[in-house]
């Protein structure tokens, strides 16, 4: 059967999951193997020998950690994995193959090596509350004949797949023989696709990967860049784009997601420079330039909860990517990933089936006015800033996404207020619009930069506006502010109107008109 063709695909909803399910690709994972141990217990009195207490441990529960979790969150979401791994042939080891094979994963690829110590992390709780973890690292290195095994385990298990995901977790089993043997195979042996997530990502240069996906710590260790989450949002954005061009040389890559915890992500690429546009007319042929591409933003979650979100981030983002979907909607899809992880407690798997349940939340983000009136309330008593925009927002592409994604800038909420059916029609005429408003807001609703969703059923925003008072109001290039009917209204509320960047070429209407050009 043909993969589905997803790679026009811009929006995000149910469908989109289980496209990626049905497209199944192969994904080869080579990484550092953990054990995670989640004991829970009840604890009513200090011990005496020290001051601590005395936990009394009820339930024990091991799931895979680290590159195990990775290929564990690729299997759930309906990618073929193939795991290349060091596990110690003791019962920790035994433990986490039997659980990868319970989950789907190919584990020939994964070395059991006599007298070496599986790397494991318990976590020994009471009340949810997390009150010491315990690591068995083992304190021998692995042997070289392990290694030498390992390398020769991940260029076998990669060669026919879609993708390879090296997940480098700062042991040093990787970046010796199997750095080695990755950059030296030949290039009909090496994958499509082939993505790093590394502690450190220097090493990994030399394999000149196609994607690479640090947090905002190694970012600041690899360049030398002050980005730590205490910084105000902007000022940590503003930097990281500002090093855009030193981040991309020293990953060797041509794309670095860079995860900003509760800040989202931003997405660095090296793209060519339209000569007669932004670079002049006397720029060279050929010549490229760094930029931020794409930004998203995440659901807040308490950091004790947040274990193992990056492994579902790269898992979706290499499951998107793998089967065809385009950059920014696989980022979008990833960082839906991470959001569903990071509400839950222990490490966690994001599926297909929960992708759909989140995607398919149109009824969580559309609200009827009152109900959004209240809501905004609250948000503006935390101190938050609100941004309305209106539109259309009829067969959505790139043009509106980055329209979006600008006014998610301006302030801390994003509200997106819909023409309805019959006044999109009268706005656009007869056929118009291609999509339902449920349709349209549930597409909406799935991007990381919108949070809430309205309609509207006059020819104007500026009743909605009187009713909303949002403290700034974005719209695009092609108006000018004393062109706004809606200006008054956002003035008399106390809010100013902005002025988005103009993004050319990208017509609803002109896509239409392709469609129905190109039908017979």
């Amino acid at each position: 059967m043909a993969r589905p063709d997803l790679s026009a695909v811009r929006g995000l909803g149910p469908e989109v999951a289980r496209a990626l399910r049905e497209a199944a690709p192969v994904v080869s994972v080579v990484g550092d193997l953990v054990l995670d141990g989640w004991w829970q217990g009840t604890t009513e009195r200090m011990t005496r020998e020290a001051p601590a207490p005395v936990v009394e441990v009820a339930t024990r529960r091991y799931v895979p950690g680290g590159a195990a979790n990775t290929a564990v969150n690729l299997a759930a979401l309906g990618a073929r994995v193939r795991l290349a791994g060091l596990v110690g042939d003791d019962e920790a080891g035994r433990r986490l193959t039997e659980l990868l094979a319970a989950h789907g994963v190919d584990t020939s690829g994964v070395v059991r090596v006599r007298g070496l110590v599986t790397v494991a992390k318990n976590r020994v709780m009471v009340d949810d509350q997390v009150l010491i973890r315990l690591d068995d690292l083992g304190a021998a290195p692995a042997p070289a004949a392990a290694l030498a095994q390992l390398a020769e385990a991940a260029t076998a298990q990669a060669t026919g797949a879609d993708a390879e995901l090296v997940c480098d977790y700062g042991t040093g089993a990787l970046t010796g023989p199997v750095l080695d043997a990755l950059v030296a195979r030949p290039a009909a042996e090496r994958p499509p696709l082939v993505v790093v997530d590394a502690h450190d990502l220097a090493p990994w240069a030399r394999l000149r990967p196609d994607l690479v996906t640090p947090n905002a710590g190694e970012v600041a260790a690899l360049v030398g860049l002050a980005v730590g989450d205490a910084l105000p949002t902007d000022v940590r954005v503003e930097r990281v784009a500002d090093a855009a061009d030193r981040v991309l040389a020293a990953t060797g890559s041509q794309v670095v997601v860079v995860t900003l915890d509760h800040d989202g992500t931003m997405t660095l690429v090296r793209e060519p420079v339209d000569a007669g546009a932004s670079a002049g007319a006397d720029a060279p042929a050929g010549r490229t330039e760094a930029r931020v591409r794409h930004r998203t933003w995440a659901r807040r979650a308490r950091e004790r909860q947040a274990s193992g979100a990056g492994d579902s981030f790269v898992a979706a983002l290499t499951v998107g990517r793998a089967a065809g979907l385009p950059l920014t909607t696989s980022v979008d899809l990833a960082q839906a990933a991470a959001d569903i992880v990071v509400q839950r407690f222990g490490t966690s798997v994001c599926s297909t089936d929960d992708l759909v349940v989140h995607l398919d939340r149109t009824g969580d983000l559309m609200l009827g006015v009152d109900d959004l009136v209240r809501r905004l309330d609250d948000e503006r008593a935390a101190g938050r800033t609100v941004v309305l925009t209106n539109g259309c927002f009829d067969v959505l592409h790139r043009g509106h996404t980055t329209y979006l994604t600008q006014a998610k800038q301006l302030g801390d909420v994003l509200v997106v207020a819909l023409n309805d059916d019959a006044s999109t029609r009268r706005l656009k005429g007869p056929g118009r619009p291609i999509n339902g408003l449920a349709d349209r807001a549930g597409v909406l609703s799935a991007l990381s930069c919108v949070d809430y969703v309205t309609s509207f059923g006059t020819d104007t925003a500026v009743p909605l506006i009187r009713r909303l008072r949002p403290d700034l109001y974005a719209k695009g290039g092609d108006y000018t502010p004393q062109m706004l009917e809606e200006t008054a209204a956002v003035v008399e509320g106390g809010g100013e109107v902005r002025i988005l960047d103009y993004v050319s070429d990208h017509s609803t209407t002109g896509i239409v008109d392709r469609i129905r050009g190109a039908t017979p």
